[in-house]
């Protein structure tokens, strides 16, 4: 699945160099002049990683602050790109614990081998999350707490310990999103936890009570 990235700059000849190398690399790019269009595009997208220009415009919040409120309300990976590398700086944004820092101009390569990093490291947290719409906010949820996965047409339900969240996409796509052995497809409209797993027979998996049907074209002895 595309990553989305939020490219955060306000001069317009750097988000269209920007722009070009992302989609040429095949990434999924949401643009923002400033922190408010920021903060809505986060609000109202799935974004993986942001890209924050420092220096964003007279009487604008710059991108050290954007980033503090990330780390505060998103816990998404980010990094910096700035003109600036003075030691004042440097300080204020590593005091925010980016994935990188890039100093203007930096070559194509050192921008991709950046992000591609960043997304390696925060995927490897102990406790992994995917992002979720819930309403009007895009949240995040520990990947452990979905107990199985339905097809709903062109959407996917994703079912909880706590609710129930839809996201647009297959569950093809939510496997190579999840990345982890312990969701295996035993339908053509469920995914399950093995872990949540509260008994089984030839035709149903036992869930939180709920029986869910069982296929032989996708059950193994994984689930077994």
């Amino acid at each position: 699945m595309q990553k989305s990235i939020l490219l955060v700059e306000d001069y317009f000849l750097n988000r269209r160099l920007v722009r070009k190398v992302l989609l040429a690399n095949g990434y999924t790019l949401f643009e923002a002049k400033n922190a408010k269009e920021a903060i809505r595009i986060l609000n109202e997208n799935t974004i993986d990683l942001i890209i924050l220009d420092i220096n964003l415009g007279k009487g604008e919040q710059d991108g050290i602050s954007i980033a503090e409120q990330i780390n505060t309300s998103y816990h998404l990976p980010f990094l910096f790109m700035t003109a600036y590398d003075t030691q004042t700086i440097l300080s204020r944004a590593v005091a925010t614990r980016p994935y990188s820092y890039l100093t203007k101009p930096f070559k194509n390569i050192d921008l991709i081998a950046s992000i591609e990093v960043a997304l390696k490291q925060f995927n490897k947290s102990a406790d992994p999350k995917i992002t979720v719409r819930d309403g009007k906010y895009s949240v995040e949820i520990f990947v452990k707490t979905i107990d199985y996965i339905e097809s709903d047409g062109n959407y996917i339900i994703l079912h909880t310990d706590e609710k129930s969240y839809t996201l647009r996409a297959t569950l093809k796509q939510v496997l190579e999103m999840l990345q982890n052995e312990e969701f295996v497809q035993v339908h053509r409209a469920y995914i399950v936890n093995k872990s949540k797993i509260e008994g089984t027979n030839k035709k149903y998996i036992l869930i939180k009570g709920l029986e869910i049907p069982i296929s032989k074209f996708f059950l193994d002895d994984s689930v077994e």
